[in-house]
């Protein structure tokens, strides 16, 4: 089978992908689709096999590295969905108490590459918990297919009072100052907005390419925020005036990032949608933002 490089790979496949990974088509529709782009030696399996995630050779972080511990947890939901699991990554080397970090995974519950997002966070100096909304449901199944379809069997309005209870969590943990702000992406990045909304404490927020909250709730944020958008994500960029307009209106302090050339999901390393130059620059500037408004 020809392995196909990103810039093999036309940009409507790429939408048709976002389509399929947003429950807009059923694996068999995209299937069929992907056929009109099966030419000149390229298979639909090909194609397939390309869109989908790998998590083998993407890894960033070890669990076992020195720089941090990381081990799964749980914790109380009592508004959402009871008992949750997470994974926790805690700096090593540091003295005192450091500021927490929730890390919201995308529609498809907490698998490989978000682990490593929470990992990363800790290196980067931060308690982060990074918790799997699919635990009501017996946890991420180990593939993204069979979690996008039990994420969409789940509330969001339950699993953002999931992340809303990590928050907590973080925010009493003896080794965190209080000082807690949220990254999220895709799906996740639609609950960072909405924690925002819903938490007026809150210390910061990074929402990457994430859907917006109702003017009527954006009138409530408080929280800073850092939003980063991919320049090829029409469906997502399309909400982004109304919603910089009330952000205006309101006074909230914010930040945004069109990243051009790229598609949903650019951070994502283990998929050909990642963009290193942008996945790269926009973690950078996540990071920073995290220190100026948490560690003060």
């Amino acid at each position: 089978m020809k392995e196909l490089k990103k810039e093999d790979i036309n940009q409507e496949v790429f939408d048709l992908y976002d389509a399929y990974a947003h429950n807009k088509l059923d694996r068999r529709n995209f299937i069929e689709k992907l056929s009109a782009y099966a030419v000149g030696g390229v298979t639909v399996a090909a194609l397939m096999s390309a869109m989908m995630p790998n998590y083998e050779d993407t890894r960033t972080i070890k669990s076992d590295d020195p720089r941090l511990t990381s081990d799964f947890i749980t914790y109380d939901s009592p508004k959402g969905g009871g008992t949750i699991k997470g994974l926790l990554s805690i700096p090593q080397g540091t003295t005192g108490k450091v500021p927490g970090v929730v890390v919201v995974h995308e529609n498809r519950g907490l698998n490989p590459y978000i682990e490593d997002v929470g990992r990363r966070t800790a290196v980067d100096g931060f308690i982060s918990l990074a918790p799997d909304a699919l635990t009501p449901l017996g946890g991420y199944p180990g593939n993204d297919d069979e979690g996008r379809a039990m994420q969409s069997k789940l509330d969001r309005n339950s699993m953002l009072e999931d992340f809303i209870a990590a928050y907590e969590y973080l925010k009493n943990h003896p080794n965190c100052t209080g000082e807690v702000g949220v990254v999220g992406f895709c799906f996740g990045g639609w609950i960072a907005n909405m924690m925002a909304v819903r938490i007026p404490d809150l210390g910061a927020a990074v929402p990457y390419y994430g859907g917006q909250p109702s003017a009527e709730e954006a009138v409530q944020i408080k929280a800073p925020l850092m939003l980063h958008f991919a320049s090829l994500d029409e469906r997502v960029n399309a909400g982004w005036p109304a919603y910089e307009e009330v952000l205006q209106e309101n006074g909230v302090e914010y930040q945004a990032f069109m990243y051009p050339d790229v598609n949903h999901g650019f951070h994502n390393n283990t998929t050909p949608r990642y963009d290193e130059a942008a996945a790269a620059l926009s973690w950078e500037r996540t990071v920073g933002f995290f220190k100026v408004h948490l560690q003060g």
